[in-house]
C-alpha cells in the first residue's frame, strides 16, 4: 500500500492541532479557504490558542489556501464547522463544500474521513454521493469513507487530541484498519473501533446533547432554588456526597458544540416523524438563561441599591463561550449583554483573550481594556478565565465599583461567597 499523504480540510480549533500532530509522522497538507488565517499561521500566530506559535513555526505541515496542493493526497480528513441556519436547522453547506473540494482531487484508493459533528447518516447519505459525482469514482472499488468525531475541548490543556480516546469507523474493514492506524500514531489514549459509521456519528452527537440536557437540569434547579432563597452551589455540593450523583453546574451554554449539536439530533428525529421531548426542552431552558440572569440582576440591584437608571454601568468579565479559549462563536454572554442593554444599562465588556476584531465583526460590541472597568454599579464574572481567578482578584473587583456600590454577579461561582462578603460586597450566583 502506498504511503499516506494526508490532507486536513479546515484549519480551525479541530483541524489545526490535528494537522500539526499528523505532520510529525506523515506528509501533511493543511487546507483552509481563509487566506488571512493561513497567513497568520505561517507567521507563527495561532489564532485558536490550541497549538502555539512555536509549534506553528516548526511544523512540517504545508498550510495553504491553494486547492492545487491537494493533488496527490490519498487520505483526506474533513474538519469544517457544522453550524445552524437561522431557523435552527442543520447547515451542512461547509461539509458539502468540503466534500466537493475533496472529490475534485480524489484518486482511486483514497479514503475520506469526516470529523465534523453531524446527525447519523450524513457521511454515507450526503458525503458519498457528492464524492462519487465530483470524482467519477464509486464507493468501494474507487474510494473509501470513514467517520471519526472530533473531541477537541478548546482551552483545555489536559484533555487534548493525544489524550482523548478516538472513535474511528469506516465503510469496510480495510478502511477501518487504515483509519485506525493513522489516528493511533497521534492519539496516545488509543482508538475505539465503532461497528459502523452511523454508530460513530450518533455517539458524537449524543455526547454533547447529553451534556446540554444535564446543564439544563442544573439551570432549571437554579431558577427554582433562587426563588426559594437557597444557594444552588451549596445544594450541589451536598448532593455530590452521594457516589452516583452526576456533577454538573448551571451556567450560560454557548459555543459551536453543546448549544448547536442537539439541534442536529432533533432535526433527524423529526425527519423520522418523531417528536423528541427531553432534548428540545433542555435547549429551551438553556436558551433562556441569559434573560433569567439579566432579570435577576435588576431585582438584586434594586434590592441592594434601591434604584437603577439608564446611567447604571455594568462591567462584564469574560465574553468567550468558555474559559481560557479565545473562541467567541455563539457565546451566550452576547445574549446577556443584549438583555442588559434592553434595560438601558451601559455595558463595559472586558476579555483578555477574546479577539476584539472577531467580537466587533460578529456582534458589533467593543471590548474594553481592564483599566476601563471603573465606576461600575455592578460586576458580572461571566467566564471563568484563569485571569479572573486567584485570591488577589476579589479586591480588584472591589476597586472597579463606585463608592457605595457592592453588587457582584459570580455566574460561574469562581469564589466562595464569603470571599466577597468579608470585604463588604454582595454576591449573586446561578
Amino acid at each position: 500500500m502506498e504511503e499516506n499523504k494526508i490532507a486536513v480540510i479546515g484549519l480551525g480549533y479541530v483541524g489545526l492541532p490535528l494537522a500539526v500532530e499528523l505532520a510529525k509522522h506523515y506528509e501533511v497538507v493543511g487546507f483552509d479557504l481563509n487566506q488571512e488565517k493561513i497567513k497568520a499561521y505561517r507567521d507563527g500566530i495561532d489564532v485558536t490558542g490550541e497549538v502555539g506559535g512555536t509549534a506553528l513555526k516548526e511544523t512540517r505541515a504545508r498550510l495553504t489556501s491553494d486547492e492545487k496542493a491537494l493533488k496527490g493526497c490519498n487520505f483526506f480528513i474533513v474538519t469544517v464547522p457544522t453550524p445552524l441556519h437561522p431557523d435552527r436547522t442543520p447547515n451542512l453547506e461547509p461539509v458539502k463544500s468540503a466534500f466537493r473540494t475533496v472529490g475534485k482531487h480524489l484518486s482511486k484508493g483514497a479514503i475520506v474521513v469526516l470529523e465534523s459533528t453531524v446527525y447519523p447518516g450524513t457521511t454515507e447519505e450526503i458525503g458519498v454521493p457528492i464524492l462519487e459525482e465530483t470524482s467519477g469514482l464509486t464507493l468501494g472499488d474507487g474510494f473509501k469513507v470513514g467517520y471519526s468525531p472530533e473531541r477537541i475541548n478548546p482551552g483545555d490543556k489536559v484533555h487534548t487530541l493525544s489524550t482523548i480516546i478516538k472513535i474511528v469507523s469506516a465503510s469496510d474493514k480495510a478502511g477501518l484498519k487504515r483509519v485506525g492506524d493513522v489516528y493511533r500514531s497521534v492519539v496516545k489514549a488509543g482508538v475505539y473501533e465503532a461497528p459502523s459509521i452511523r454508530v460513530a456519528e450518533a455517539a458524537k452527537v449524543i455526547e454533547n446533547a447529553q451534556r446540554d440536557v444535564n446543564i439544563a437540569f442544573m439551570n432549571e434547579l437554579s431558577v427554582i432554588f433562587n426563588r426559594m432563597g437557597i444557594d444552588t452551589a451549596e445544594v450541589l455540593k451536598a448532593a455530590g456526597t452521594k457516589w452516583n450523583f452526576l456533577h454538573f453546574s448551571p451556567g450560560l451554554v454557548g459555543g459551536h458544540c453543546i448549544g448547536v449539536d442537539p439541534h442536529y439530533l432533533i432535526y433527524k428525529a423529526e425527519l423520522l416523524g418523531l417528536a423528541p421531548l427531553v432534548v428540545p426542552a433542555g435547549r429551551a431552558v438553556n436558551e433562556g438563561v441569559a434573560k433569567f440572569v439579566a432579570d435577576q440582576m435588576v431585582r438584586e440591584l434594586l434590592r441592594v441599591h434601591g434604584s437603577i437608571g439608564t446611567d447604571t454601568r455594568v462591567g462584564i468579565l469574560g465574553f468567550t463561550f468558555k474559559e481560557n479559549s479565545p473562541d467567541s462563536r455563539n457565546t451566550k454572554v452576547a445574549d446577556l449583554v443584549r438583555e442588559l442593554k434592553r434595560y438601558g444599562f451601559e455595558v463595559v465588556i472586558h476579555d483578555p483573550i477574546a479577539d476584539p476584531e472577531a467580537v466587533r465583526r460578529e456582534y458589533g460590541f467593543e471590548l474594553a481594556e481592564k483599566d476601563s472597568l471603573r465606576n461600575l454599579d455592578a460586576v458580572v464574572i461571566a467566564v471563568g478565565h484563569d485571569a479572573f481567578r486567584g485570591t488577589g482578584f476579589v479586591p480588584e473587583i472591589r476597586s472597579m465599583l463606585k463608592d457605595g456600590r457592592r453588587m457582584v454577579f459570580d455566574l460561574k461561582t469562581l469564589y466562595p461567597k464569603e470571599a466577597f462578603r468579608k470585604i463588604g460586597l454582595e454576591v449573586w450566583s446561578l
